[in-house]
């Protein structure tokens, strides 16, 4: 029997993008860490709203014969 491919840490079997940014060195000053999370929170939000939008659009209406 072969087995499924192990799916690496971080990644998702939904998204299919890369990550948008790598993950900070571990010596990253506070503030750089604070301005990359503040531009995540961010882009977050944005694509929050638009699923939201898009979400409550009615569906199409059908006339009925």
């Amino acid at each position: 029997m072969s087995e499924a491919p192990a799916v690496p840490e971080g990644s998702s079997l939904l998204s299919p993008e890369p990550a948008a940014a790598p993950a900070p060195a571990p010596h990253a000053a506070p503030q750089d860490l604070l301005a990359q999370m503040q531009q995540m929170l961010a882009a977050l939000n944005a694509d929050l709203l638009q699923l939201d939008a898009d979400l409550r659009v009615p569906p199409p209406r059908t006339e009925s014969p």
